[in-house]
């Protein structure tokens, strides 16, 4: 089928990553909504790397419906880096995103639009009845959004629902790397931005296993640390390398006082008192922590930025010839 296309005023970004035998459905469902809406969209597909055969769906559709572009990359580089090739080739002003395998229901995406129109940055999904397994998934799923509320202080219950809704001006201003496509909401709240949340739909995964899967959770929990660096010390490095350089020194004086003490009442010998080599080691350490600190003043700052780099390389981009 022809579509004239237009500049879109909404863009729906999908991450694929072998999912052929739900991809089809997935379309179709979406653009069952999407036309519904009066104004113009476009449908971003982003193949991650896909060995599966969905390469081959994925161009079927883009030949077929000149509202869908294919990007795809040369190998798999995860799901933050598909997220953001999708933010960064999209047209429209507003971005939706959703999965690729047939759990989030693109029926939500009108609410989710009706939220973000009220004045909204962000709007976030929220899979209030979650549809996958209990142990495997959606305990630990759980336990990590309550970690990252009490590390962050943002208050979302899921941060893990890829469907979401933004302006495209808070996106284009966030830097995505490792498993950082969770924490845009908090990237976005650093901003100053507006958040909300909606529950949504979840449905079972129609076919297959779920290709992002828990095991990242070493990589979410190293994310989660850094961005608490972030969010408290980006701007002053020296401050948090500062206070563990005072605690160390702190340490070290206290060796030393209590080693200078034993010798002054009992005689006990300097040279042999481990108190002493403690004690210098936890100045050393100290004085090092300042180093780090000063080092980090003159290079964090500019060190994501300046490399004006994307995490992801784009093998070819797809889309029906005029």
């Amino acid at each position: 089928m022809g579509h004239a296309v237009a500049k879109p005023w909404l863009s729906v970004v999908v991450p694929v990553y072998n999912e052929r035998e739900n991809i089809e459905a997935v379309y179709r469902s979406t653009v069952a909504v999407l036309e519904a809406e009066s104004r113009p969209w476009e449908m971003l597909l982003v193949d991650d790397g896909s060995a599966d055969g969905t390469a081959a769906v994925l161009d079927a559709i883009a030949a077929s419906d000149g509202r869908v572009r294919v990007i795809r990359f040369r190998r798999n580089f995860g799901q933050t880096a598909a997220l953001r090739a999708g933010f960064d080739h999209a047209r429209g002003g507003v971005i939706v995103s959703m999965d690729g395998d047939g759990q989030n229901d693109p029926a939500d995406i009108p609410a989710l639009l009706a939220k973000l129109e009220e004045g909204f940055d962000v709007v976030s999904g929220w899979r209030h009845e979650r549809q996958d397994p209990l142990i495997r998934r959606i305990i630990p799923s759980r336990l990590g959004n309550r970690l990252i509320r009490a590390f962050i202080g943002v208050n979302l219950r899921d941060f893990g629902c890829t469907l979401k809704a933004y302006r495209k001006e808070i996106l284009d201003e966030i830097s995505l790397y490792g498993e950082m496509h969770r924490m845009i909401p908090v990237l976005a709240h650093m901003m100053g931005a507006s958040i909300a949340e909606l529950p949504v739909r979840h449905h079972p995964r129609p076919t297959g296993e779920s290709k992002y899967t828990m095991g990242r959770a070493v990589s979410v929990i190293l994310d989660l640390i850094t961005l608490k660096f972030f969010l408290g010390y980006f701007t002053r490095p020296l401050h948090m390398f500062g206070l563990v350089a005072l605690l160390f020194n702190f340490l070290g004086i206290v060796s030393l006082a209590a080693m200078g003490l034993m010798k002054a009442l009992s005689g006990v010998d300097m040279t042999g008192n481990p108190l002493l080599i403690l004690g210098i080691f936890c100045m050393i350490v100290g004085m090092q922590m300042v180093m780090l600190g000063l080092l980090g003043e003159v290079t964090i700052r500019t060190y994501f930025e300046s490399q004006n780099k994307p995490t992801y390389v784009i093998k070819e981009i797809r889309e029906k010839s005029p």
